[in-house]
């Protein structure tokens, strides 16, 4: 029995706007403790992270404002739907994010939520600083440089 290598790191959610207004300095690949219907909701691709973040919370690390719907055959055992869910994480990689964050005045980000090879569903943070407007400006007209060149060299060759 051959894998597809496609099933492995199957992007659920994607957060395509956080590359735009944050500079992404490090990433971090943590776990999440779901329930059984958020799992069941993740696995048809129905999630939204655009206006999530992660953040401390005593000792632990929570992604507050993630948007899994409710899966439709759980009826009564269905769960909250922006409920606050736990990060997996490592104690020194959960020190090294709050001392960022309280410290520095860095914000963590989620990039993606994805199931990995052997079917965990995993959240790929981003501890990045915020964007000015000019730093923005200037993604932009490198993004369109970076295009306009592609379509010369279509062109030419």
């Amino acid at each position: 029995m051959s894998k597809d290598p496609k099933a492995a790191n199957r992007v659920v959610a994607d957060n395509r706007k956080a590359r735009f207004n944050y500079e992404i300095i490090d990433t971090y690949e943590a776990g999440i403790a779901l329930t059984g219907t958020e799992v069941k909701s993740l696995r048809q691709g129905k999630a939204t992270i655009g206006e999530a973040y992660a953040g401390p919370s005593g000792e632990e690390f929570f992604l507050f404002n993630a948007y899994i719907p409710e899966y439709l055959q759980a009826n009564r055992f269905n769960h909250e739907t922006k409920r606050p869910r736990r990060l997996l994480l490592h104690k020194r990689q959960i020190d090294k994010l709050i001392g960022a964050t309280q410290r520095e005045g860095f914000t963590v980000i989620p990039l993606k939520i994805y199931f990995n090879d052997r079917g965990r569903a995993k959240v790929e943070l981003g501890l990045g600083r915020g964007k000015k407007l000019h730093d923005k400006r200037e993604t932009e007209k490198e993004r369109s440089w970076n295009r306009e060149k592609a379509r010369l060299m279509r062109e030419k060759g």
